[in-house]
């Protein structure tokens, strides 16, 4: 006899188990059905997402190389009509005649400081210790902080450019030679060239156009 009709009361326990055996393996298709749909549209959103993605990369990559192009024809142009600065580096702007467009390439620069600093920093830190922090504490630890390092492990530029508004101040030859090889060992050397876009809004002042997609 079947056990459709059968209260729970009534079956055995070989009839109980076999009952929770069905539901159980209901429940287990089930849950892969809905796995499996929702597994397939995850992937799909990813596929969507994806391909637009790699669409619109390609069309920066190529808008990248179309303005490296284009404003290195522009700078040439520019430095044979003489409008361009002889101590220019390769950053200018430019901008339409009805004064709303604009664009500018930047130079963009990564910082190295060589070996030269190394010394350059031990020698005014013993100068600063042995002289400077005995007569004012303050100063003492204003001038070292302009030495610290950043997270990469190296000092920074703007930081240590502040050591010179105290050059005048002091004689030492501990502390005159660390100024004379900072300067030495510090270089630049051209990352890449970025480009910012911009026109005016209706209130007359100018307005960035993102291509940052954080930015957005």
């Amino acid at each position: 006899m079947s056990n459709v009709n059968k209260s729970i009361e009534d079956m055995t326990q070989e009839e109980i188990e076999a009952v929770l055996d069905k539901k159980r393996a209901a429940k287990a298709r089930q849950q892969e059905k809905e796995k499996a749909a929702y597994e397939q549209a995850r992937d799909k959103t990813v596929s969507d997402i994806m391909q637009k993605a790699l669409g619109y990369h390609e069309a920066m990559r190529q808008f990248k190389a179309f303005c490296h192009t284009t404003m290195e024809e522009q700078a040439v142009s520019l430095d044979q009509y003489g409008k361009m600065s002889a101590k220019s580096k390769g950053g200018f702007s430019i901008t339409d005649s009805t004064g709303n467009l604009r664009v500018t390439r930047r130079r963009d620069t990564e910082p190295h400081w060589d070996e030269r600093s190394v010394k350059a920093a031990e020698l005014i830190k013993s100068f600063l210790s042995d002289t400077i922090k005995k007569r004012d504490l303050d100063l003492y630890e204003i001038l070292m902080g302009f030495l610290e390092k950043n997270s990469n492990g190296d000092m920074e530029y703007a930081r240590v450019m502040n050591l010179y508004q105290h050059e005048s101040k002091f004689n030492d030859a501990r502390w005159q030679e660390g100024l004379r090889l900072i300067k030495e060992s510090y270089t630049t050397h051209l990352k890449a060239f970025g480009y910012e876009f911009k026109n005016k809004g209706a209130d007359g002042k100018w307005q960035n156009v993102l291509l940052n997609f954080s930015s957005l």
